[in-house]
């Protein structure tokens, strides 16, 4: 049996190799936009590595947006940018058909906006994140605060149980509702539903906008969906 230090590893080395293979879908003059998350940021540590290939970084969360002014780049305003060439993130889970449930750092909206600004998306995972149907992490939902109280009661009777995220707001001043035990039989449909509850920013569902491609880290290396 694995020690809990080798498991750590073990994921930490997944992610590691995810992030690497994701390095390669950059070219030269890449307009590129970066997402949020523990994956994301083993990404993040590699881009000073291509530096000359990017002339323009967009962020999706003022954590990234930190990370990369960090190691010296300028993250621009979306509207500066015009269509981004990429977007890499992470996701909190992945089918088999690469549709996605993401939001567990709770940037959901930056990151679908950047998702719908940019030509290719590429989603890196480590493979614990890869399931056969979504649902088992709970599903995020950003709302705004005076809505918070009537979208649950809408999430209950579409069979879910929202939880409220305590102590948590969005950068842009949202609150998030976790929606445990939802069967997310047509996540395109249950995406589109739960969009149109009114008081709903986004909805942590990335089904209609899925990534073209998504890469999937093992310990001893990478494989793509």
């Amino acid at each position: 049996m694995r020690s809990k230090k080798t498991d750590k590893e073990a994921a930490l080395a997944a992610k590691r190799h995810a992030a690497r293979a994701a390095i390669e879908h950059i070219r030269h003059d890449c307009r590129l936009g970066v997402g949020t998350g523990s994956t994301t940021n083993e990404f993040i540590a590699l881009l000073p590595e291509v530096r000359d290939r990017i002339t323009a970084v967009a962020s999706s969360s003022q954590a990234t947006t930190n990370l990369l002014n960090g190691l010296g780049f300028e993250v621009s305003p979306l509207s500066q940018c015009g269509t981004l060439d990429l977007y890499v993130d992470g996701a909190d889970e992945t089918d088999d058909h690469r549709r996605l449930i993401k939001g567990g750092g709770a940037a959901l909206t930056g990151e679908k906006i950047l998702v719908a600004s940019s030509r290719r998306f590429v989603c890196i995972v480590d493979e614990s994140k890869r399931v056969k149907l979504l649902g088992k992490f709970p599903l995020p939902v950003e709302v705004i605060p005076m809505a918070r109280s009537s979208v649950a009661r809408k999430l209950v009777q579409l069979g879910g149980q929202p939880q409220y995220r305590e102590g948590v707001v969005t950068d842009y001043g949202n609150e998030i509702l976790d929606v445990h035990n939802l069967k997310i039989l047509d996540p395109e449909e249950m995406e589109t539903e739960i969009n149109q509850v009114p008081g709903v920013v986004t909805v942590g569902l990335f089904a209609r906008h899925r990534p073209e491609v998504v890469i999937v880290g093992t310990p001893e290396g990478a494989y793509s969906l």
